[in-house]
């Protein structure tokens, strides 16, 4: 009875999930019209929560700025903290300085060192994620929270199953990383096998910001840059 009172009340329940459809679609074209002529570019993401005078931010516009400098055009999440830096390392470089911002109740506005042509604001995270990934050559991955976390596990998922072409996945910062690394070897590979040995080779880790260059450079020494989907 309980549960025939309960089915009878969701049915009277209205929706607009069918226009709900046009939303995403409108953020999909607005990404796609802003994002396709970036060019070659490296995703950096990191938290939203790193202080301008911490080691990790002032490294971020290093890399960023490095990258610039070889041609690559950056993307971040648009907010502050790792984005803000990685944006004003761009616009250091004298590159593509791409935010990809997202509208939360307590969070974030776009830091302001995104190019105004190259602000994306997005109401849904998953058709962000996909611009993150579609414009990018690389990753590279500051210490971050669980947003981090979110892309940087969607993105080996994506290239493990072959949905997108293999490209660079780079954790920077040994220390904060080392934990999880050591624990994906032991228990999803050794232990349960719930992932093969060679998934291993998809994750790189280095404290140099020059490294983070370099392997970018390397693995497009013999290889097109495109959009990956």
């Amino acid at each position: 009875m309980i549960a025939k009172k309960k089915q009878k009340n969701w049915n009277e329940i209205k929706t607009n999930d069918s226009w709900q459809i046009f939303k995403v679609m409108s953020e999909f074209v607005e990404g796609f019209e802003k994002m396709n002529k970036i060019g070659p570019s490296v995703t950096i993401f990191g938290s939203a929560r790193s202080k301008k005078d911490s080691e990790h931010y002032k490294i971020a516009v290093k890399i960023a700025k490095k990258l610039a400098k070889e041609g690559f055009g950056i993307i971040t999440g648009g907010g502050p903290g790792i984005m803000e830096a990685a944006n004003k390392g761009a616009q250091k470089g004298k590159g593509a300085s791409a935010g990809l911002n997202i509208i939360l109740p307590f969070e974030q506005e776009a830091n302001p060192y995104i190019d105004p042509d190259k602000l994306v604001d997005f109401k849904y995270f998953f058709v962000r994620k996909v611009m993150f990934v579609k414009y990018a050559q690389a990753f590279v991955v500051m210490p971050g929270g669980f947003g981090t976390l979110d892309e940087l596990f969607e993105a080996l998922t994506l290239i493990q199953t072959k949905k997108i072409d293999k490209f660079p996945v780079i954790l920077f910062d040994t220390k904060f990383w080392g934990g999880l690394i050591n624990w994906i070897k032991e228990k999803l590979d050794k232990e349960y096998h719930y992932i093969s040995p060679k998934d291993l080779d998809l994750i790189h880790l280095t404290d140099d910001p020059d490294e983070v260059v370099k392997i970018i450079k390397d693995f497009y020494e013999k290889r097109s840059l495109r959009p990956n989907f």
